[in-house]
Protein backbone atom coordinates (compact mmCIF):
# COMPACT_ATOMS: atom_id res chain seq x y z
CA UNK A 1 0.00 0.00 0.00
CA UNK A 2 1.46 3.32 -1.08
CA UNK A 3 1.17 6.34 1.19
CA UNK A 4 1.47 9.60 -0.72
CA UNK A 5 1.10 11.80 2.33
CA UNK A 6 0.27 11.45 5.99
CA UNK A 7 -0.94 13.75 8.72
CA UNK A 8 -1.27 12.39 12.22
CA UNK A 9 -2.38 14.77 14.92
CA UNK A 10 -2.47 13.81 18.60
CA UNK A 11 -4.55 16.17 20.71
CA UNK A 12 -4.92 16.34 24.48
CA UNK A 13 -6.89 13.31 25.54
CA UNK A 14 -8.77 12.77 28.80
CA UNK A 15 -9.19 9.05 28.19
CA UNK A 16 -7.16 6.21 29.64
CA UNK A 17 -5.94 3.45 27.43
CA UNK A 18 -8.76 0.88 27.33
CA UNK A 19 -10.21 2.55 30.44
CA UNK A 20 -13.64 3.23 29.04
CA UNK A 21 -15.77 0.58 30.70
CA UNK A 22 -17.28 3.12 33.08
CA UNK A 23 -18.33 5.29 30.12
CA UNK A 24 -20.38 2.72 28.21
CA UNK A 25 -24.16 2.67 28.35
CA UNK A 26 -26.59 0.37 26.60
CA UNK A 27 -28.73 1.95 23.88
CA UNK A 28 -32.29 0.82 24.57
CA UNK A 29 -33.35 1.10 20.92
CA UNK A 30 -30.47 -1.00 19.66
CA UNK A 31 -31.30 -3.79 17.25
CA UNK A 32 -28.09 -5.65 18.13
CA UNK A 33 -27.66 -6.54 21.81
CA UNK A 34 -23.88 -6.46 21.40
CA UNK A 35 -23.79 -2.80 20.35
CA UNK A 36 -23.30 -0.21 23.07
CA UNK A 37 -23.09 3.57 22.97
CA UNK A 38 -20.09 5.27 24.57
CA UNK A 39 -19.01 8.86 24.92
CA UNK A 40 -16.61 8.60 21.99
CA UNK A 41 -17.68 9.11 18.39
CA UNK A 42 -15.63 8.94 15.20
CA UNK A 43 -15.73 10.12 11.60
CA UNK A 44 -14.29 8.59 8.46
CA UNK A 45 -14.01 11.34 5.85
CA UNK A 46 -13.09 10.02 2.41
CA UNK A 47 -12.25 13.00 0.22
CA UNK A 48 -11.05 13.61 -3.29
CA UNK A 49 -7.37 13.77 -2.40
CA UNK A 50 -7.13 12.09 1.01
CA UNK A 51 -8.85 10.01 3.67
CA UNK A 52 -9.14 11.07 7.32
CA UNK A 53 -10.30 9.39 10.50
CA UNK A 54 -10.99 11.45 13.60
CA UNK A 55 -12.14 10.53 17.10
CA UNK A 56 -14.08 13.00 19.27
CA UNK A 57 -15.39 12.96 22.82
CA UNK A 58 -18.93 13.89 23.80
CA UNK A 59 -18.00 17.59 24.12
CA UNK A 60 -16.93 17.62 20.48
CA UNK A 61 -13.25 17.86 21.37
CA UNK A 62 -11.03 16.13 18.81
CA UNK A 63 -8.78 13.51 20.37
CA UNK A 64 -7.06 12.13 17.32
CA UNK A 65 -6.97 12.78 13.55
CA UNK A 66 -5.04 10.71 11.02
CA UNK A 67 -4.93 11.65 7.35
CA UNK A 68 -3.36 10.00 4.31
CA UNK A 69 -3.40 11.02 0.65
CA UNK A 70 -4.16 8.69 -2.24
CA UNK A 71 -3.16 8.81 -5.87
CA UNK A 72 -4.86 10.97 -8.49
CA UNK A 73 -4.94 9.16 -11.85
CA UNK A 74 -5.16 11.06 -15.15
CA UNK A 75 -4.97 8.43 -17.93
CA UNK A 76 -6.29 10.78 -20.66
CA UNK A 77 -7.08 14.50 -20.95
CA UNK A 78 -10.29 15.18 -19.04
CA UNK A 79 -10.22 11.79 -17.30
CA UNK A 80 -9.83 11.64 -13.51
CA UNK A 81 -9.75 8.28 -11.73
CA UNK A 82 -9.16 6.75 -8.30
CA UNK A 83 -8.26 3.23 -7.28
CA UNK A 84 -11.20 2.19 -5.07
CA UNK A 85 -9.15 -0.61 -3.52
CA UNK A 86 -6.47 1.90 -2.54
CA UNK A 87 -9.16 4.10 -0.98
CA UNK A 88 -10.38 1.13 1.05
CA UNK A 89 -6.84 0.30 2.18
CA UNK A 90 -6.18 3.91 3.16
CA UNK A 91 -9.46 3.97 5.09
CA UNK A 92 -8.46 0.91 7.09
CA UNK A 93 -5.01 2.41 7.56
CA UNK A 94 -6.20 5.68 9.10
CA UNK A 95 -8.77 3.90 11.27
CA UNK A 96 -6.19 1.44 12.57
CA UNK A 97 -3.67 4.21 13.28
CA UNK A 98 -6.14 6.44 15.12
CA UNK A 99 -7.67 3.66 17.21
CA UNK A 100 -4.28 2.19 18.03
CA UNK A 101 -2.78 5.51 19.11
CA UNK A 102 -5.51 5.92 21.72
CA UNK A 103 -5.53 2.27 22.73
CA UNK A 104 -9.21 1.83 21.88
CA UNK A 105 -11.24 -0.59 19.77
CA UNK A 106 -14.35 -0.22 17.66
CA UNK A 107 -16.35 -1.26 20.74
CA UNK A 108 -15.22 1.92 22.47
CA UNK A 109 -16.92 4.12 19.85
CA UNK A 110 -20.59 4.99 20.08
CA UNK A 111 -20.65 5.11 16.29
CA UNK A 112 -18.78 6.08 13.16
CA UNK A 113 -20.06 8.69 10.73
CA UNK A 114 -18.96 8.51 7.11
CA UNK A 115 -18.62 11.54 4.86
CA UNK A 116 -17.38 11.19 1.33
CA UNK A 117 -16.55 12.72 -2.02
CA UNK A 118 -19.80 12.64 -3.95
CA UNK A 119 -20.68 11.55 -7.50
CA UNK A 120 -17.47 9.49 -7.82
CA UNK A 121 -18.62 6.19 -9.31
CA UNK A 122 -17.54 2.72 -8.21
CA UNK A 123 -18.75 -0.58 -9.71
CA UNK A 124 -17.69 -3.84 -8.11
CA UNK A 125 -18.42 -7.57 -8.20
CA UNK A 126 -21.04 -8.79 -5.76
CA UNK A 127 -19.16 -12.09 -5.38
CA UNK A 128 -15.49 -11.08 -5.29
CA UNK A 129 -15.85 -7.57 -3.87
CA UNK A 130 -13.34 -6.28 -6.42
CA UNK A 131 -13.93 -3.16 -8.55
CA UNK A 132 -14.32 -3.91 -12.26
CA UNK A 133 -12.48 -0.70 -13.25
CA UNK A 134 -10.97 2.42 -11.67
CA UNK A 135 -13.49 4.69 -9.98
CA UNK A 136 -14.54 7.61 -12.19
CA UNK A 137 -14.11 10.79 -10.14
CA UNK A 138 -16.68 13.58 -10.00
CA UNK A 139 -14.31 15.90 -11.90
CA UNK A 140 -14.06 13.52 -14.89
CA UNK A 141 -15.44 14.82 -18.23
CA UNK A 142 -15.14 11.75 -20.47
CA UNK A 143 -18.93 11.63 -20.92
CA UNK A 144 -19.26 15.16 -22.29
CA UNK A 145 -20.34 13.93 -25.74
CA UNK A 146 -23.09 11.84 -24.14
CA UNK A 147 -24.24 14.86 -22.14
CA UNK A 148 -24.27 17.03 -25.27
CA UNK A 149 -26.26 14.39 -27.17
CA UNK A 150 -29.23 14.66 -24.83
CA UNK A 151 -31.89 16.89 -26.32
CA UNK A 152 -33.04 20.05 -24.60
CA UNK A 153 -36.34 18.33 -23.73
CA UNK A 154 -34.50 15.40 -22.16
CA UNK A 155 -32.22 17.72 -20.24
CA UNK A 156 -35.15 19.65 -18.78
CA UNK A 157 -36.93 16.44 -17.80
CA UNK A 158 -33.83 15.20 -16.01
CA UNK A 159 -33.35 18.50 -14.18
CA UNK A 160 -37.03 18.60 -13.16
CA UNK A 161 -36.79 15.12 -11.60
CA UNK A 162 -33.35 15.34 -10.01
CA UNK A 163 -32.65 19.02 -9.37
CA UNK A 164 -29.36 18.60 -11.24
CA UNK A 165 -28.31 20.46 -14.37
CA UNK A 166 -27.39 17.86 -16.98
CA UNK A 167 -23.60 17.56 -16.96
CA UNK A 168 -20.72 15.13 -16.59
CA UNK A 169 -20.65 15.89 -12.85
CA UNK A 170 -23.29 13.45 -11.48
CA UNK A 171 -22.85 9.68 -11.46
CA UNK A 172 -25.39 8.61 -14.09
CA UNK A 173 -23.36 9.05 -17.27
CA UNK A 174 -20.24 7.73 -15.52
CA UNK A 175 -22.07 4.54 -14.58
CA UNK A 176 -23.51 4.27 -18.08
CA UNK A 177 -19.98 4.63 -19.52
CA UNK A 178 -18.63 1.82 -17.34
CA UNK A 179 -21.45 -0.51 -18.32
CA UNK A 180 -20.77 0.20 -22.00
CA UNK A 181 -16.96 0.16 -22.01
CA UNK A 182 -15.96 -2.57 -19.54
CA UNK A 183 -16.23 -5.89 -21.34
CA UNK A 184 -19.20 -7.95 -20.14
CA UNK A 185 -20.24 -5.35 -17.56
CA UNK A 186 -23.74 -4.67 -18.84
CA UNK A 187 -24.61 -8.36 -19.08
CA UNK A 188 -23.20 -8.99 -15.60
CA UNK A 189 -25.19 -6.06 -14.22
CA UNK A 190 -28.42 -7.40 -15.71
CA UNK A 191 -27.69 -10.76 -14.07
CA UNK A 192 -27.35 -9.01 -10.70
CA UNK A 193 -23.63 -9.74 -10.42
CA UNK A 194 -22.44 -6.11 -10.17
CA UNK A 195 -23.04 -3.42 -7.56
CA UNK A 196 -22.86 0.34 -8.01
CA UNK A 197 -22.23 2.95 -5.41
CA UNK A 198 -20.73 6.29 -4.66
CA UNK A 199 -17.79 6.09 -2.26
CA UNK A 200 -20.03 5.95 0.83
CA UNK A 201 -21.77 2.83 -0.46
CA UNK A 202 -18.44 1.21 -1.36
CA UNK A 203 -17.02 1.79 2.13
CA UNK A 204 -20.18 0.73 3.97
CA UNK A 205 -20.36 -2.46 1.91
CA UNK A 206 -16.74 -3.25 2.81
CA UNK A 207 -17.27 -2.40 6.49
CA UNK A 208 -20.72 -3.92 7.09
CA UNK A 209 -21.66 -6.09 4.11
CA UNK A 210 -24.75 -3.91 3.51
CA UNK A 211 -25.37 -2.29 0.11
CA UNK A 212 -26.83 1.08 1.08
CA UNK A 213 -26.43 4.80 0.52
CA UNK A 214 -28.14 7.86 1.98
CA UNK A 215 -30.40 10.51 0.49
CA UNK A 216 -27.66 13.13 0.19
CA UNK A 217 -25.41 10.92 -1.90
CA UNK A 218 -28.27 9.42 -3.89
CA UNK A 219 -29.45 12.92 -4.77
CA UNK A 220 -26.14 13.48 -6.60
CA UNK A 221 -26.34 10.50 -8.93
CA UNK A 222 -28.92 11.96 -11.39
CA UNK A 223 -30.86 8.74 -10.85
CA UNK A 224 -32.91 9.67 -7.75
CA UNK A 225 -36.19 11.54 -7.94
CA UNK A 226 -35.95 14.55 -5.65
CA UNK A 227 -39.64 14.45 -4.82
CA UNK A 228 -39.98 10.72 -4.00
CA UNK A 229 -36.42 10.23 -2.64
CA UNK A 230 -36.31 6.93 -4.53
CA UNK A 231 -34.61 5.68 -7.68
CA UNK A 232 -36.51 6.86 -10.72
CA UNK A 233 -37.43 4.04 -13.12
CA UNK A 234 -37.59 6.36 -16.15
CA UNK A 235 -34.09 7.66 -15.46
CA UNK A 236 -32.79 4.14 -14.90
CA UNK A 237 -34.19 3.16 -18.29
CA UNK A 238 -32.77 6.28 -19.96
CA UNK A 239 -29.25 5.47 -18.78
CA UNK A 240 -29.56 1.70 -18.99
CA UNK A 241 -28.99 1.05 -15.29
CA UNK A 242 -30.49 -2.14 -13.78
CA UNK A 243 -32.18 -1.41 -10.46
CA UNK A 244 -30.63 -4.59 -9.01
CA UNK A 245 -27.19 -2.98 -8.93
CA UNK A 246 -28.33 0.07 -6.95
CA UNK A 247 -28.00 0.45 -3.16
CA UNK A 248 -30.99 0.96 -0.89
CA UNK A 249 -31.53 4.64 -0.04
CA UNK A 250 -31.59 5.41 3.70
CA UNK A 251 -31.89 8.63 5.75
CA UNK A 252 -28.63 10.35 6.70
CA UNK A 253 -28.58 9.10 10.31
CA UNK A 254 -29.09 5.57 11.61
CA UNK A 255 -29.86 4.10 15.04
CA UNK A 256 -27.37 1.85 16.80
CA UNK A 257 -27.32 -1.64 15.39
CA UNK A 258 -28.81 -0.82 11.96
CA UNK A 259 -25.44 -0.76 10.18
CA UNK A 260 -22.93 -2.75 12.23
CA UNK A 261 -19.22 -2.59 11.42
CA UNK A 262 -17.67 -6.02 11.65
CA UNK A 263 -14.38 -6.03 9.80
CA UNK A 264 -11.72 -8.73 10.10
CA UNK A 265 -8.85 -6.24 10.17
CA UNK A 266 -10.39 -4.06 12.92
CA UNK A 267 -11.05 -5.43 16.42
CA UNK A 268 -14.52 -5.19 17.91
CA UNK A 269 -17.73 -3.80 16.47
CA UNK A 270 -19.64 -0.52 16.34
CA UNK A 271 -22.41 1.13 14.34
CA UNK A 272 -22.30 3.39 11.32
CA UNK A 273 -24.49 6.14 12.72
CA UNK A 274 -24.47 8.50 9.73
CA UNK A 275 -23.83 8.67 6.00
CA UNK A 276 -23.45 12.13 4.49
CA UNK A 277 -21.97 13.54 1.34
CA UNK A 278 -19.03 15.71 2.32
CA UNK A 279 -20.70 19.07 1.73
CA UNK A 280 -23.85 18.04 3.57
CA UNK A 281 -21.65 16.92 6.44
CA UNK A 282 -19.95 20.33 6.44
CA UNK A 283 -23.38 21.99 6.63
CA UNK A 284 -24.10 19.99 9.76
CA UNK A 285 -20.67 20.78 11.21
CA UNK A 286 -21.29 24.49 10.54
CA UNK A 287 -24.74 24.19 12.17
CA UNK A 288 -26.45 25.41 8.99
CA UNK A 289 -29.73 23.99 10.24
CA UNK A 290 -32.06 26.93 9.56
CA UNK A 291 -33.50 28.23 6.32
CA UNK A 292 -31.17 30.89 4.91
CA UNK A 293 -27.97 29.60 6.52
CA UNK A 294 -25.11 29.52 4.00
CA UNK A 295 -21.67 27.97 4.04
CA UNK A 296 -18.77 27.55 1.63
CA UNK A 297 -16.23 24.74 1.86
CA UNK A 298 -12.80 25.28 0.32
CA UNK A 299 -11.13 22.03 -0.66
CA UNK A 300 -10.09 20.44 -3.94
CA UNK A 301 -13.06 22.39 -5.28
CA UNK A 302 -15.39 24.86 -3.60
CA UNK A 303 -18.90 23.98 -2.55
CA UNK A 304 -21.41 26.65 -1.57
CA UNK A 305 -24.67 25.54 0.03
CA UNK A 306 -27.73 27.51 1.12
CA UNK A 307 -30.28 25.81 3.39
CA UNK A 308 -33.76 26.17 1.85
CA UNK A 309 -35.59 24.29 4.62
CA UNK A 310 -38.28 21.78 3.69
CA UNK A 311 -38.77 23.39 0.27
CA UNK A 312 -37.10 22.29 -2.95
CA UNK A 313 -36.05 25.58 -4.56
CA UNK A 314 -35.63 25.12 -8.31
CA UNK A 315 -32.73 27.03 -9.82
CA UNK A 316 -32.86 29.06 -13.01
CA UNK A 317 -29.28 30.25 -12.57
CA UNK A 318 -27.26 27.07 -12.87
CA UNK A 319 -27.34 25.84 -9.28
CA UNK A 320 -28.16 22.38 -7.97
CA UNK A 321 -31.27 21.62 -5.95
CA UNK A 322 -30.30 18.88 -3.52
CA UNK A 323 -31.13 17.18 -0.25
CA UNK A 324 -29.27 18.93 2.57
CA UNK A 325 -29.75 16.03 5.04
CA UNK A 326 -32.39 13.88 6.69
CA UNK A 327 -31.78 13.45 10.41
CA UNK A 328 -33.28 10.99 12.90
CA UNK A 329 -36.41 10.12 10.96
CA UNK A 330 -37.38 13.75 10.37
CA UNK A 331 -38.48 15.16 7.04
CA UNK A 332 -35.56 16.01 4.77
CA UNK A 333 -34.17 19.51 4.48
CA UNK A 334 -33.11 20.79 1.09
CA UNK A 335 -30.45 23.15 -0.22
CA UNK A 336 -29.23 25.08 -3.22
CA UNK A 337 -25.64 24.29 -4.09
CA UNK A 338 -23.00 25.80 -6.31
CA UNK A 339 -20.28 23.25 -7.07
CA UNK A 340 -16.93 24.53 -8.33
CA UNK A 341 -14.54 21.96 -9.76
CA UNK A 342 -11.14 23.58 -9.24
CA UNK A 343 -10.02 25.85 -6.39
CA UNK A 344 -7.60 24.18 -3.98
CA UNK A 345 -6.50 21.85 -6.77
CA UNK A 346 -5.37 24.93 -8.72
CA UNK A 347 -2.87 25.58 -5.92
CA UNK A 348 -1.86 21.90 -6.11
CA UNK A 349 -1.33 22.40 -9.85
CA UNK A 350 1.00 25.33 -9.18
CA UNK A 351 2.93 23.06 -6.81
CA UNK A 352 2.93 19.72 -8.61
CA UNK A 353 2.78 20.53 -12.30
CA UNK A 354 4.49 23.94 -12.53
CA UNK A 355 6.78 23.94 -9.49
CA UNK A 356 5.80 27.55 -8.73
CA UNK A 357 5.61 26.72 -5.01
CA UNK A 358 7.11 23.94 -2.91
CA UNK A 359 4.12 23.48 -0.61
CA UNK A 360 0.51 24.64 -0.73
CA UNK A 361 1.12 26.76 2.39
CA UNK A 362 3.69 28.84 0.48
CA UNK A 363 0.96 30.23 -1.77
CA UNK A 364 -0.17 32.78 0.84
CA UNK A 365 3.24 34.37 1.43
CA UNK A 366 4.04 34.37 -2.29
CA UNK A 367 0.68 35.91 -3.22
CA UNK A 368 1.00 38.49 -0.44
CA UNK A 369 4.37 39.65 -1.78
CA UNK A 370 2.53 41.63 -4.47
CA UNK A 371 -0.30 44.14 -3.96
CA UNK A 372 -2.45 42.72 -6.73
CA UNK A 373 -2.41 40.69 -9.91
CA UNK A 374 -1.78 43.71 -12.16
CA UNK A 375 -4.63 42.72 -14.45
CA UNK A 376 -3.84 38.99 -14.52
CA UNK A 377 -6.81 36.60 -14.30
CA UNK A 378 -6.63 32.81 -14.03
CA UNK A 379 -9.72 30.73 -14.87
CA UNK A 380 -8.85 27.15 -13.78
CA UNK A 381 -11.39 25.36 -15.99
CA UNK A 382 -9.19 22.27 -16.22
CA UNK A 383 -12.19 19.96 -16.66
CA UNK A 384 -14.75 22.51 -17.81
CA UNK A 385 -16.77 24.93 -15.72
CA UNK A 386 -19.27 23.75 -13.12
CA UNK A 387 -21.81 26.04 -11.43
CA UNK A 388 -23.25 28.37 -12.48
CA UNK A 389 -22.01 27.95 -16.08
CA UNK A 390 -22.00 24.15 -16.67
CA UNK A 391 -19.77 24.30 -19.72
CA UNK A 392 -17.87 21.13 -20.56
CA UNK A 393 -16.31 22.93 -23.53
CA UNK A 394 -14.38 25.33 -21.29
CA UNK A 395 -10.70 24.95 -20.49
CA UNK A 396 -8.30 26.84 -18.27
CA UNK A 397 -6.99 30.22 -19.36
CA UNK A 398 -4.59 32.83 -18.03
CA UNK A 399 -5.35 36.26 -19.46
CA UNK A 400 -3.82 39.72 -19.13
CA UNK A 401 -0.20 38.53 -19.13
CA UNK A 402 2.61 41.04 -19.58
CA UNK A 403 6.37 40.86 -19.15
CA UNK A 404 5.90 42.51 -15.75
CA UNK A 405 4.13 39.48 -14.32
CA UNK A 406 5.90 36.85 -12.22
CA UNK A 407 5.02 33.75 -10.24
CA UNK A 408 3.70 35.80 -7.32
CA UNK A 409 1.02 37.34 -9.55
CA UNK A 410 0.03 33.87 -10.74
CA UNK A 411 -0.20 32.58 -7.16
CA UNK A 412 -2.40 35.53 -6.19
CA UNK A 413 -4.59 35.00 -9.27
CA UNK A 414 -5.11 31.36 -8.21
CA UNK A 415 -6.40 32.48 -4.80
CA UNK A 416 -8.59 35.11 -6.42
CA UNK A 417 -10.02 32.48 -8.77
CA UNK A 418 -11.42 30.60 -5.77
CA UNK A 419 -12.99 33.81 -4.49
CA UNK A 420 -14.41 34.91 -7.85
CA UNK A 421 -15.97 31.51 -8.54
CA UNK A 422 -17.55 31.49 -5.07
CA UNK A 423 -18.94 34.96 -5.73
CA UNK A 424 -20.63 33.70 -8.90
CA UNK A 425 -22.46 30.87 -7.12
CA UNK A 426 -23.47 33.01 -4.14
CA UNK A 427 -25.01 35.61 -6.44
CA UNK A 428 -26.86 32.85 -8.31
CA UNK A 429 -28.26 31.57 -4.98
CA UNK A 430 -29.45 35.05 -4.08
CA UNK A 431 -31.31 35.35 -7.37
CA UNK A 432 -32.89 31.88 -7.13
CA UNK A 433 -33.97 32.04 -3.49
CA UNK A 434 -34.40 35.73 -2.77
CA UNK A 435 -32.40 35.15 0.41
CA UNK A 436 -30.62 38.06 2.03
CA UNK A 437 -27.23 36.45 2.63
CA UNK A 438 -25.51 38.77 5.09
CA UNK A 439 -22.47 36.66 5.88
CA UNK A 440 -20.76 33.54 4.59
CA UNK A 441 -19.59 30.77 6.93
CA UNK A 442 -16.45 29.12 5.59
CA UNK A 443 -14.46 25.98 6.30
CA UNK A 444 -11.92 23.71 4.66
CA UNK A 445 -8.20 23.69 4.06
CA UNK A 446 -7.92 26.95 2.12
CA UNK A 447 -9.63 28.90 4.89
CA UNK A 448 -6.40 28.83 6.90
CA UNK A 449 -5.09 31.21 4.22
CA UNK A 450 -5.91 34.65 5.65
CA UNK A 451 -5.19 36.42 2.37
CA UNK A 452 -7.61 34.17 0.49
CA UNK A 453 -10.35 34.83 3.04
CA UNK A 454 -9.79 38.58 2.91
CA UNK A 455 -9.94 38.49 -0.88
CA UNK A 456 -13.20 36.55 -0.56
CA UNK A 457 -14.76 39.14 1.74
CA UNK A 458 -13.60 41.98 -0.51
CA UNK A 459 -15.13 40.45 -3.64
CA UNK A 460 -18.38 39.36 -1.96
CA UNK A 461 -18.90 42.65 -0.18
CA UNK A 462 -20.10 40.82 2.95
CA UNK A 463 -18.27 39.42 6.00
CA UNK A 464 -16.66 36.00 5.77
CA UNK A 465 -16.71 34.05 9.05
CA UNK A 466 -14.24 31.22 9.56
CA UNK A 467 -15.28 28.15 11.54
CA UNK A 468 -13.57 27.85 14.91
CA UNK A 469 -12.86 24.20 14.14
CA UNK A 470 -11.83 24.12 10.46
CA UNK A 471 -12.45 20.40 9.84
CA UNK A 472 -16.22 20.83 9.72
CA UNK A 473 -16.73 17.96 7.28
CA UNK A 474 -15.18 15.55 9.75
CA UNK A 475 -17.03 17.17 12.65
CA UNK A 476 -20.35 16.98 10.82
CA UNK A 477 -19.97 13.27 10.14
CA UNK A 478 -19.20 12.65 13.82
CA UNK A 479 -22.16 14.81 14.89
CA UNK A 480 -24.47 12.94 12.53
CA UNK A 481 -23.29 9.62 13.95
CA UNK A 482 -23.84 10.82 17.52
CA UNK A 483 -27.35 12.03 16.67
CA UNK A 484 -28.14 8.73 15.00
CA UNK A 485 -27.27 6.55 17.98
CA UNK A 486 -28.54 8.94 20.65
CA UNK A 487 -25.28 10.34 22.01
CA UNK A 488 -26.97 13.74 21.51
CA UNK A 489 -30.75 14.06 21.55
CA UNK A 490 -31.08 16.79 18.93
CA UNK A 491 -29.87 20.12 17.60
CA UNK A 492 -30.25 21.86 20.98
CA UNK A 493 -28.08 19.21 22.63
CA UNK A 494 -25.11 19.47 20.24
CA UNK A 495 -21.66 20.42 21.55
CA UNK A 496 -20.74 24.10 21.49
CA UNK A 497 -18.01 23.49 18.91
CA UNK A 498 -20.67 22.70 16.28
CA UNK A 499 -21.17 25.95 14.39
CA UNK A 500 -18.74 27.89 16.60
CA UNK A 501 -17.14 30.79 14.72
CA UNK A 502 -13.59 32.05 14.70
CA UNK A 503 -12.01 34.90 12.75
CA UNK A 504 -14.23 37.35 10.90
CA UNK A 505 -13.07 39.05 7.70
CA UNK A 506 -14.76 42.33 6.82
CA UNK A 507 -14.80 43.66 3.23
CA UNK A 508 -12.25 46.41 2.60
CA UNK A 509 -12.41 46.96 -1.16
CA UNK A 510 -14.23 50.07 -2.39
CA UNK A 511 -17.44 49.26 -4.31
CA UNK A 512 -16.35 50.75 -7.65
CA UNK A 513 -13.13 48.73 -7.73
CA UNK A 514 -14.99 45.63 -6.67
CA UNK A 515 -17.51 45.92 -9.51
CA UNK A 516 -14.77 46.56 -12.08
CA UNK A 517 -12.80 43.53 -10.95
CA UNK A 518 -15.90 41.35 -11.13
CA UNK A 519 -16.59 42.58 -14.68
CA UNK A 520 -13.01 41.78 -15.70
CA UNK A 521 -13.31 38.31 -14.18
CA UNK A 522 -16.44 37.63 -16.23
CA UNK A 523 -14.59 38.73 -19.39
CA UNK A 524 -11.88 36.17 -18.54
CA UNK A 525 -14.50 33.44 -18.00
CA UNK A 526 -15.99 34.17 -21.43
CA UNK A 527 -12.58 33.54 -23.00
CA UNK A 528 -12.37 30.09 -21.41
CA UNK A 529 -15.67 28.93 -22.94
CA UNK A 530 -15.85 27.18 -26.29
CA UNK A 531 -12.23 26.03 -26.34
CA UNK A 532 -13.19 22.35 -26.84
CA UNK A 533 -15.39 21.75 -29.88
Amino acid sequence: MRHHGRKEQLLPSPIRSRGLSDRHFFHAGCADENVFVTELVAALDQGTSSTRFAIFDASGSPLRLVQREHRQLFPHPGWVEHDATEIWEQSIGVMTAALGSLGVRLDDLSAIGISNQRETTVVWSRDTGKPIAPAIVWQDTRTSERVDSLSADHQQAITDRTGLPISTYPSATKLEWLLEHVEGAREAAVRGELLFGTVDAWLVWKLTGRHVTDVTNASRTMLMNLETLDWDDDLLARFGVPRAMLPAILPSTHPAGELVVRCEVLPGATSVGALLGDQHSAMLGQRCLATGDAKNTYGTGNFFMLNTGDTVVRSSHGLISTVAFQLNGQSPQFALEGSIAVTGSAVQWLRDQLGVIGTAAESEALAASVDGTEGLYFVPAFSGLFAPHWRTDARGVIVGLTRAHNRAHLARAALEAAAFQSLDVLEAARQDSGADIRELRVDGGMTTNDLCMQLQADLLGIPVVRAAYPETTVLGAAVGAGLGVGLWSGADDLPAVVGATGDRFEPQLDPATRLQRIADWHRAVERSIGWIE
